[in-house]
């Protein structure tokens, strides 16, 4: 694993477990604000642990009103673990802890254990559509998540994901680098 992937996943393992240390009302909002953010993250690395993490806090943020006490003193020991094995890396005893993460995501409620896959598959396909938000390509963005770009499409076609991208460097600056890399002193464009 890249030392950059590992710091990103710990820093991320360790905001969650400060957001479930004490249950209250914003820690859903946390944890839906905590993944949006390492979505960004997962655009720029490509990063299949750093995905798994992503989907996750995202799928503890969907299932969150279902969590009981217990369940919640598990969550916060398996994330403990996770980032003293990461830290050591020992990434074949952090595989186990995710893994521990996810059992417990998925036997919080007999309702979110029936419906578990359907909440992965949420996740993943709400991760991919903010992936092409980001520049992503529907191929790349589907990819990284696990899906179809079927799947992806069908969700992203009724969201305004596809057209939300904007540019932040104007088209003149663009246009000037371009003619800068190739050598063609400004092109006739009037600076």
């Amino acid at each position: 694993m890249k030392e950059v992937v590992k710091n990103e996943i710990i820093s991320y393992l360790k905001k969650a477990n400060d957001v479930i240390s004490v249950k209250q009302s914003t820690d859903l909002e946390e944890l839906r604000e905590l993944s949006d953010h390492a979505i960004e993250d997962v655009a720029a690395l490509k990063d299949l642990d750093l995905i798994a993490v992503t989907v996750l806090l995202y799928s503890i943020y969907k299932i969150g009103y279902f969590i009981k006490t217990e369940e919640y003193i598990s969550l916060k020991k398996y994330l403990n673990l996770a980032i003293h094995h990461l830290e050591e890396n020992s990434f074949g005893r952090y595989n186990s802890n995710i893994k521990e993460l996810f059992k417990i995501v998925k036997g919080c409620n007999a309702k979110v254990e029936e419906h578990f896959s359907d909440v992965m598959q949420a996740a993943r396909i709400k991760k991919g559509s903010i992936l092409l938000q980001k520049g992503l390509s529907m191929g790349q963005a589907a990819g990284l998540m696990g899906l179809s770009n079927w799947d992806l499409q069908a969700y992203a076609g009724k969201t305004t994901a596809l057209g939300f991208h904007t540019e932040k460097i104007p088209a003149k600056k663009r246009l000037l680098n371009a003619f800068k890399i190739f050598g063609v002193k400004n092109g006739g464009v009037k600076v």
